[in-house]
């Protein structure tokens, strides 16, 4: 972006969630009418076209300003399961809510958070273990990303016991013990078309069936609440039936710009400093050789024809962009989403001016952790739950709008508004 009022085809296509094929075909219909930058000599698109799309009107009037300044009224209560490398309770805790128990079963995930809060109440071991029910309605808030399963649809009752065997049956099992007065879940964005969707209407009745009144799920664009990478995520929030008609549930609001690759590396709004050096996986040397030839922002269709039948070999002449192989970032842009390993052929995420796969501590700047954060285990395993993990800002942002959900039912409770039952 070359100032607040003009935007990238890049940004355009990132804030419209739309690929830059569509945008040049907008461009060839007059529904987008460019101008050259004088200085870069590159096409941007000014705000006054783009306020007409509801993502970007959004943006432009968003009340992020406002939200930021939300704080608890009083001390609310957290229990998080399948907790990883803390991303989702990093994120909630600083938007100020208080973390009692944490659940996990990988142990160099579980390292992570006792090195970084020792003063939390790291469970480590199976969810299956644990009996929820000295927490009955101790809690404002359960939390966690249960792992997405198949499900049993044996007689279609899609209740409860269908899913029995799942982690979800776990977070079920726990959400019923423990009564808290909001529930956030977070998943994959495939959740919500699994099984043609079956998979996920089968979880809304269960949470229905708990005592919850839902949210109507959503998937929230992680580039939307200042994490410079193009995750995102399907989150499920109830709020427990007796207190449900006492507030209503607002998403966070975007922020007011998209934060680039350069924003999670250099210093600047996000962080301090730029990214400290530190560990990280290294490319085969042809490998090397051929990722080499990519320019910043390309992929393999930007190499020789000759090379991209090298590299690729037999998915050469298959279907499909496959836009992630051979893929080198662009300081310009956010990141792709990260996966568990950034040297894997199928989602290459090499770094924009060096060719090698991105660091541990580039990773885990690009999921918003702060600088101190320190993972545990090998240098593989401190990929995985970076990888895995929810982003800190953009925990941070939903974190914002529990609070103001649970400040808004302490504040009725305190007028002596009834609740239901």
């Amino acid at each position: 972006m070359s100032n607040k009022n003009s935007f990238s085809i890049a940004h355009v296509a990132d804030i419209l969630s739309v690929s830059k094929t569509n945008i040049m075909q907008w461009e060839r219909n007059k529904k987008l009418i460019p101008s050259i930058n004088p200085l870069t000599g590159e096409k941007e698109y000014s705000s006054a076209q783009l306020i007409k799309f509801d993502q970007a009107k959004a943006m432009f009037n968003s009340k992020w300003d406002e939200e930021i300044k939300i704080a608890p009224a009083k001390k609310y209560n957290c229990i998080e399961l399948f907790a990883g490398a803390g991303g989702l309770a990093l994120g909630l805790e600083k938007a100020g809510l208080s973390t009692i128990m944490l659940n996990e079963i990988d142990r160099h995930a579980c390292a992570t958070l006792k090195k970084n809060k020792p003063e939390w109440n790291v469970i480590e071991g199976d969810i299956a273990d644990i009996d929820f029910s000295k927490y009955h309605k101790e809690i404002d808030i359960l939390s966690g990303g249960f792992p997405c399963q198949a499900f049993s649809y044996a007689g279609n009752k899609l209740g409860l016991e269908d899913t029995r065997g799942t982690l979800f049956f776990e977070f079920a099992r726990a959400l019923k013990q423990c009564a808290p007065k909001i529930f956030v879940a977070e998943n994959v964005k495939g959740l919500s078309s699994h099984d043609k969707g079956r998979t996920l209407k089968t979880i809304k009745k269960v949470f229905t069936d708990l005592g919850y009144s839902l949210v109507e799920p959503k998937i929230l664009k992680a580039i939307f609440y200042q994490v410079p990478q193009k995750r995102e995520r399907l989150f499920i929030i109830g709020i427990r039936s007796d207190l449900s008609h006492l507030t209503n549930f607002a998403w966070p609001s975007p922020y007011r710009r998209i934060m680039t690759l350069k924003d999670a590396l250099k210093k600047g709004e996000l962080y301090d400093c730029d990214v400290p050096k530190s560990e990280g996986q290294k490319y085969p040397k042809r490998k090397a050789q051929i990722l080499k030839q990519v320019p910043q922002g390309g992929y393999w269709r930007d190499l020789s024809d000759k090379l991209q039948r090298e590299y690729m070999q037999k998915s050469y002449f298959l279907d499909g962009g496959k836009t992630g192989m051979a893929r080198r970032l662009s300081w310009d842009e956010p990141s792709l989403t990260l996966t568990c390993s950034p040297a894997q052929k199928q989602t290459e995420r090499c770094h924009p001016q060096e060719t090698r796969p991105l660091s541990v501590r580039e990773y885990a700047r690009v999921q918003t952790f702060p600088d101190d954060w320190e993972f545990s285990g090998s240098v593989g395993q401190q990929y995985k739950q970076i990888g895995n993990a929810v982003p800190v800002n953009l925990a941070y942002a939903v974190g914002r709008s529990l609070v103001k959900l649970l400040n808004d039912i302490q504040q009725k409770e305190e007028l002596g508004i009834r609740t239901k039952y």
